[in-house]
């Protein structure tokens, strides 16, 4: 597909929803990764759009974490990316994780859970099984990283205690936010996530690491244990 006919299809959509004009005027926090990574995309390809390309690409299973973890010749395998594609992908990533390593004051400070879900969510909402993952946090909130436990069915035997914490300490996490992701769609909290949530807290408490919130994802929806009274 040439430039002009990507114009055409983004120019099809109403104004406040064309990623490039929202970005001006609201902002990149306010875009979706999807529409980010069309704006990185540039184009999109036949019968494609960039964002129709883009919501694709999203939904391999590791989402987000596919683009910074796939290597170049991995990203061209992909149908629609080619060579300048591949490349401005894993260049975009790139400069966020040099961004990353030179300002460790840009990362984000979580003071709700609202900051919490919207940290994770668009990239775990995409996600077809349960990844269980930890935001690390230091005495002021900061997010020190985010650290997959497991991946699978939640279970006591994918999320053991030692798991979740050893990373926390290895870090030196002052406090600690749990978050998984259903893939029903539906973040209401099992009788499973209520279990293992008290069971972790109790080590938590052990070891001198708070467990802050348990986050659930779902689809483009996230419930918050704090906020139901269940921590």
């Amino acid at each position: 597909m040439s430039e002009a006919e990507y114009g055409l299809t983004i120019k099809n959509m109403p104004e406040g929803l064309r990623p490039r004009e929202r970005l001006r005027e609201a902002g990149p926090g306010a875009l979706s990764a999807a529409e980010l990574l069309a704006i990185i995309l540039g184009t999109g390809v036949k019968q494609e759009s960039a964002i129709q390309l883009a919501h694709r690409i999203l939904l391999e299973p590791r989402g987000l974490r596919f683009l910074v973890e796939a290597d170049f010749d991995e990203l061209c395998q992909i149908k629609g990316v080619g060579l300048a594609k591949a490349a401005q992908i894993k260049a975009a990533f790139e400069l966020g994780k040099r961004l990353a390593c030179l300002e460790p004051d840009l990362k984000p400070v979580i003071h709700t859970p609202e900051e919490a879900g919207f940290l994770v969510m668009e990239e775990m909402c995409y996600l077809d099984r349960e990844h269980f993952r930890v935001v690390l946090l230091n005495t002021k909130n900061r997010v020190l990283g985010i650290e997959t436990v497991s991946i699978g069915s939640l279970n006591a035997s994918l999320v053991h205690p030692r798991e979740v914490f050893k990373r926390a300490i290895q870090r030196s996490a002052a406090a600690i936010i749990l978050v998984h992701n259903h893939p029903s769609g539906d973040p209401s909290p099992s009788p499973e996530d209520i279990e293992i949530t008290q069971r972790l807290c109790e080590a938590g408490r052990v070891i001198g690491i708070e467990i802050l919130d348990h986050i659930i994802i779902g689809d483009h929806v996230f419930s918050s244990f704090r906020e139901k009274g269940l921590i």
